[in-house]
C-alpha cells in the first residue's frame, strides 16, 4: 500500500500548489493536453517559440518535450528550453514520438537526450528502439507489448540516468534499479488522440511537484490516468464519450481515492 499512499499524496501536494509546467507538445495535443493539466490541478503553458522558450523553461517549475509535429524552428525552441531547463535546475520530460521514423527525427533525440532529460514516456515500440532494440511501431503506433520494452526501459534509465516510463495495457515505470507497473486505464484511450501526449504533461506536473523523487512522482501520474481512464472507460459509450468523461473523472479524482483505487505494483 505505500506506493498507492505515497502516489495520493503526491497528488494531493500538486493540487495544493499547483505547478507551472511548460509544454513543447505537438499541434494535435495542445488542446487536449492543456484541459487535461487544468482537469488534473496543473497549470500548463504551451510555449515553444525558440524567442521565448529558454527564458519561460527558466520561470517554470517543469518542462515537457514531444516531438510529435516535429519542425527544424521548433527543434531549436526545444533544445534551448531543455538547455535552460538544466541550468536552472528544472526537471523535464521528453516523449520521442515517433523518433525512429525518419533521420530528422533520430538527430533531433539524439541531442535532446545529450542534455538529460529527467523522465523519458513513451509506448513500448518507442522506448524498445530508442534503446537500440528493434521494434514494429508503425508511424506514433505502438506495435509492441509494453512486457517486450521492459528490458529496454531499465537499460535507458541506466545508460541515461534517468526515469523511463513505458505506457500501454500495463504501464512500467523504472529508474534502472527499482520499477513498478501501473494497472488500470480503458481499451478506449488508444482511440482518443494525443492521451499519450497529455499524459507526459502530467509527469512534467508530478516531477515538478516532487522533483527530488522522479520515479515516484511518473509512478503517481500514471496511477492518476490509469484510475481516471478506468472511471471514464466504465461508462463511455465510445471514444467520443470517453474523452470528456475523462476529464470528468480527473477533476473529480482526489487524492484519497487515488490512494484506495490506484494499483501500483512491484516489478
Amino acid at each position: 500500500m505505500q506506493d498507492q499512499t505515497t502516489a495520493g499524496t503526491l497528488f494531493g501536494a500538486m493540487r495544493a500548489n499547483p505547478p507551472l509546467v511548460q509544454c513543447i507538445t505537438n499541434f494535435v495535443a495542445m488542446n487536449i493536453a492543456a484541459n487535461v493539466m487544468l482537469a488534473a490541478g496543473a497549470s500548463p503553458a504551451m510555449v515553444h517559440a525558440e524567442e521565448e522558450a529558454a527564458e519561460f523553461a527558466a520561470i517554470s517549475a517543469a518542462l515537457t518535450i514531444n516531438i510529435g509535429t516535429l519542425s527544424a524552428e521548433w527543434l531549436v525552441g526545444m533544445l534551448s528550453a531543455a538547455q535552460s531547463a538544466r541550468q536552472a535546475g528544472r526537471p523535464w520530460v521528453l516523449d520521442p514520438v515517433a523518433h525512429y521514423a525518419t533521420a530528422f527525427r533520430r538527430r533531433a533525440v539524439a541531442q535532446l537526450l545529450d542534455l538529460q532529460p529527467t523522465v523519458i514516456r513513451g509506448n513500448a515500440s518507442e522506448i524498445i528502439a530508442l534503446a537500440g532494440g528493434i521494434s514494429h511501431g508503425q508511424g506514433v503506433d505502438s506495435r509492441d507489448p509494453v512486457e517486450l520494452a521492459e528490458q529496454s526501459a531499465r537499460q535507458l534509465a541506466e545508460r541515461h540516468g534517468c526515469v523511463v516510463a513505458v505506457t500501454g495495457v500495463t504501464d512500467f515505470v523504472t529508474d534502472g534499479h527499482k520499477a513498478r507497473r501501473i494497472e488500470g486505464g480503458s481499451p478506449l484511450m488508444p482511440q482518443v488522440t494525443a492521451l499519450g501526449c497529455s499524459l507526459t504533461c502530467l509527469v512534467g506536473a508530478f516531477v515538478a511537484t516532487a522533483p527530488d523523487n522522479p520515479f515516484d512522482a511518473t509512478a503517481a501520474a500514471l496511477a492518476v490516468f490509469a484510475v481516471a481512464g478506468e472511471q471514464a472507460g466504465t461508462v463511455a459509450d465510445g471514444p467520443g464519450s470517453f474523452s470528456w468523461r475523462f476529464l470528468d473523472a480527473l477533476a473529480a479524482l482526489d487524492a484519497e481515492a487515488l490512494t484506495a483505487k490506484a494499483r501500483i505494483m512491484l516489478a
